[in-house]
């Protein structure tokens, strides 16, 4: 038998000596933190619950890599940063990733090629694409040891650029580009994901986000019957159907309300008290000033035709710069300062959790020409979401990792170098031994590795 002998190559010289180096190094890995998001992952079982809802229509006689296993490898490799299908191929053999499955890192079976995680993505029809919609939702619920007594969702939607032929893929002159606009729903406060729906890159109606918010209701009832819900989002939201509906469900909304003559008319008279206390004060002092009053849109009527008025909370500001004026429409009784200031403004953390998804997960890489591969690769980006803040939690409170970014998280933990030898009773890893986060990484090791 033919041995090859990997070939030898310079690198740059150090202290004043030739560097010569060779890629056989055997069992080694750069991602050995994977085992630490395997671990995270199995005590919520995503996986396994996913895998359920994937159409397998190979013949089990015939079959090679299991669904869950082949889930679990995709899911694991966008955590570490291998959002590509293609990267499938590069990491059958990875020692990590082979013991993140449950196999022996050097002797054990490789993982999926690239082809055969492209007809996995392919495999959901429509049925399979709404339970996993659902599966979502209740995979937010029972992150929740008890029913919480109140419940703020997040909802808001994010401009996924295509570059390819894929359906639902249209021109949005807001953004500039031709794109997917899928929907994001989150609890600010925990960080968690409720839901992703992909979407045409158009704007939604008020009877599409009237739809979305019912099936999410429809899942959060069934565990949480009473539970008080509030919706939270921008202008976009604020439509006659979503607020009808949230009314009729008994849920709370807070909802931008973009500018108009109507609504500019009913807080003339704080808006120009105001200018005139900024007018006659220190000079580059800023005034900022909170009022209500009930308006009723042409658009907001009752199903006889009625009008209906709905309240109004103006957050008014004079500074050197001009005035400026934002509006919200609510039905939540709270005073419009604290309304405005303690309660929408939180809104804003909504966008970074939209960029740890999209952008430290990369879940904009909806690239496939089928609507329903897309939506797929949108629950494996969450579940991955999911691994990330779970492995995020465990840290101590007192350690700066716990608020630190998915990138932070990936570079400290997953992104570990690490020999491996696979002996006949147990594998042994080999760790750098100064590592940074060394401490952290046993830590959390031995936490996942106890029962």
């Amino acid at each position: 038998m033919t041995e090859t002998t990997p070939a030898l190559f310079a690198m740059p010289a150090s202290g004043g000596k030739p560097v010569i180096a060779a890629f056989d190094g055997g069992a080694q890995t750069s991602d050995i933190g994977v085992a630490l998001l395997a671990a995270v992952e199995r005590r919520f079982g995503f996986i396994d619950r996913l895998a359920e809802l994937v159409p397998d229509r190979r013949d089990p006689a015939r079959v090679t890599h299991r669904t869950g296993d082949m889930l679990r490898a995709r899911v694991l490799a966008i955590a570490a940063g291998y959002e590509d299908v293609a990267d499938l191929d590069a990491l059958r053999r990875d020692p990590a990733f082979l013991m993140a499955l449950g196999r022996e890192p050097e002797t054990g079976p490789g993982l999926c090629s690239k082809p055969t995680m492209h007809r996995l993505e392919n495999a959901p029809d429509k049925a399979a694409g709404r339970a996993m919609f659902r599966a979502m939702v209740d995979w937010f619920c029972m992150s929740f040891p008890s029913p919480p007594g109140t419940l703020t969702l997040d909802i808001d939607e994010t401009p996924d650029a295509v570059h390819g032929g894929s359906q639902l893929a249209l021109f949005n002159g807001h953004y500039g580009m031709t794109c997917h606009l899928p929907i994001h729903i989150y609890h600010v406060e925990s960080g968690r994901p409720v839901a992703v729906l992909l979407r045409p890159g158009k704007p939604p109606s008020g009877r599409e986000l009237r739809a979305i918010m019912r099936v999410v209701m429809r899942r959060l009832r069934r565990v949480w019957p009473r539970t008080t819900v509030t919706w939270r989002g921008d202008g976009r939201y604020a439509t006659p159907e979503t607020m009808g509906y949230l009314e009729a469900e008994g849920c709370g909304y807070l909802f931008g309300l973009p500018a108009n003559r109507r609504i500019d008319a009913l807080f003339a008279a704080p808006a120009d008290a105001l200018k005139a206390g900024r007018a006659v004060g220190p000079d580059g002092g800023t005034l900022r000033d909170h009022a209500e009053a009930r308006y009723a849109a042409a658009s907001w009527t009752d199903p006889r035709g009625g009008a209906i008025e709905r309240r109004v909370v103006a957050r008014m500001e004079a500074s050197p710069h001009g005035y400026d004026v934002r509006y919200v429409v609510t039905n939540l009784p709270t005073p419009p300062a604290v309304l405005y200031d303690s309660l929408y403004c939180r809104r804003g953390e909504m966008e970074n959790l939209i960029k740890l998804h999209k952008v430290q997960l990369a879940s904009d890489r909806t690239s496939c020409v089928s609507p329903l591969a897309n939506q797929f690769r949108l629950v494996l980006h969450t579940i991955a979401y999911w691994m990330m803040i779970e492995l995020r939690r465990l840290i101590a409170a007192t350690r700066p990792e716990r608020r630190a970014s998915f990138d932070t998280i990936r570079l400290r933990l997953i992104k570990i170098a690490a020999r491996i030898e696979q002996m006949k009773t147990r594998i042994r890893v080999h760790l750098p031994s100064d590592h940074p986060a060394a401490g952290l990484f046993r830590s959390l090791s031995i936490r996942l590795a106890g029962p």
